[in-house]
Formats: structure tokens, sequence, C-alpha cells
């Protein structure tokens, strides 16, 4: 009997795609309203995601327009986009909420690309741990009869190999993120 590895390679497809939202998360240049899915507005004692209080558009590469519905929280947003990571200061004209995105400097550049490859890093580590969870898994299932040595040996290799794959996909999406950040 040979591990099952569906579930192992389930796993590890949601640790990429948490890798991707997280990469949309970095400023590269051009406005991408994905850059405020982590700030929260507080809506009636509520933290609610800008987008959920109103319209974000991309009226051009580097701007970001969010229009709420209610224009009572132009300061909440305000605040909120101020108290977050993003680095840039909105410009609130009374109706709307301009994020305008300055060019990235060589340096600025280079601390992105840091930023990218660590968290490249860290997504090659939870896949790491997952293949270290199957081939435990493999290990306890020949210590309890469930397969021979040649099996056990068989389902490690089948995770190593489904390991080297998505290895090898984080470097892509690593690397092409990296070439989006310097292109810029």
């Amino acid at each position: 009997m040979k591990l099952d590895t569906k579930n192992l390679e389930n796993r590890m497809k949601k640790s990429i795609e948490a890798y991707k939202n997280e990469l949309d998360t970095v400023r590269a240049g051009r406005a991408n309203p994905n850059i405020l899915s982590r700030v929260t507005v507080d809506y009636y004692g509520t933290a609610t995601p800008i987008n959920q209080i109103g319209t974000v558009s991309v009226p051009d590469a580097r701007t970001i327009v969010i229009q709420p519905w209610d224009t009572s929280l132009l300061k909440s947003v305000e605040k909120a986009i101020l108290a977050s990571d993003i680095g840039i200061t909105p410009a609130n004209d009374g109706k709307v909420i301009r994020l305008v995105f300055p060019q990235l400097t060589e340096d600025r550049r280079k601390d992105l690309n840091k930023q990218v490859s660590k968290m490249g890093e860290d997504a090659k580590v939870a896949v790491r741990n997952i293949r270290r969870d199957g081939i435990d898994e493999a290990k306890k299932m020949k210590k309890n009869g469930e397969m021979t040595e040649d099996e056990q040996k068989a389902s490690e290799k089948s995770v190593q190999d489904i390991t080297d794959r998505f290895i090898k996909e984080i470097d892509a999406i690593t690397s092409a993120k990296e070439k989006e950040i310097m292109a810029i």
C-alpha cells in the first residue's frame, strides 16, 4: 500500500495560493487595489475591509481612488490607510480619497526584492513542512506494518518529487515578481 499524496499535494497548492495572495499586497510601482486588502476601517464598531464600504478604482497606472458609499467614512478610511504599512499618504478631497503611487527608487526596488525573496523562502518552508508530514506518515505506516520498506521508499520519493515540483513553481513566481519590480 502506497501513501496517498493527494492530501499533501492539495496542502502544497494552498500554500502557493497563500504566497500569491501575499505577493499581491507588495507594492510594485503600479497601482494595485489588492494592496488595500489588509486595510480595515472601523465601520459602526466592526473592522471592515475598504472594498466593502465603497468603490475602489484604478483610473491610471499610478492612482487608486476610493469612494466610500457613506462620505462620513472618509476620515476613518484616511486614518486606516495612514495607520497601515502601505507607505502612501492619502489625499482626501471631501468626496473621494486618492492614493498616488510615486515612482520607485532603486533602493526601494531592492528592498522590495528582498521582501519578495523572504516571502518566497517562507512559502518554501511551508511546502517543506508538508513534505516532512508526508514522510513521517510513511514511516508511521511502515512501523505499523501497513506498508513494506520498498513501498515506504517509493512513497518518500513520490513526496519528494511533488515537493520539488512545488519549490520550482515558487521559484518561478518569485523570479517573475522580482522582474516586475525591477522593470518598473
